[in-house]
């Protein structure tokens, strides 16, 4: 099994907000796009908070909306091999180095952890940046979104 690996970050020196999830699953390395699997709820989530349809919007311009709200994105896990996309799946993981980018990021407010996993993996690697854990917007995690907005609509306040 080769090994699958992460997607560079998202970031800006006026991120305030960081977003790491564990690793992309199969149908975002096969687009190679962040948050590709069309339930994935990312996008959705994410509106309210930035107060754009970002579900409308192109790759690029989510990406663009996201930046210009002080939003970033990246994993914690750099590599590792799994068999289709379950977190529970992931074996011999690699992280990124997370610390060396929080370093970079003045304005950096908050690191929230797209799901579990996340959470798990790189609480550790952030050091005294106020964390947050969040539902994870995967497919796999079966809860509903209206379940899940209220704890990603936290995000808002630091911005």
């Amino acid at each position: 099994m080769s090994r699958k690996a992460s997607f560079p970050p998202v970031v800006a020196p006026t991120t305030r907000v960081l977003i790491l999830g564990s690793l992309p699953g199969d149908a975002s390395l096969a687009a190679a796009r962040y948050y590709a699997h069309p339930q994935n709820q990312f996008w959705r989530l994410l509106s309210p908070v930035v107060g754009v349809d970002l579900t409308t919007l192109p790759y690029d311009a989510r990406l663009v909306a996201l930046l210009h709200a002080g939003i970033g994105l990246w994993d914690v896990v750099a590599s590792a091999t799994r068999p289709g996309s379950s977190d529970a799946a992931i074996r011999d993981a690699a992280a990124n180095d997370v610390a060396a980018l929080v370093a970079t990021l003045p304005d950096l407010r908050l690191v929230a952890f797209n799901g579990g996993t996340a959470w798990k993996h790189g609480r550790a690697l952030v050091g005294d940046i106020a964390t947050l854990q969040l539902p994870s917007s995967s497919p796999l995690h079966t809860v509903g979104v209206a379940a899940k907005q209220a704890a990603w609509d936290a995000i808002a306040a630091h911005l």
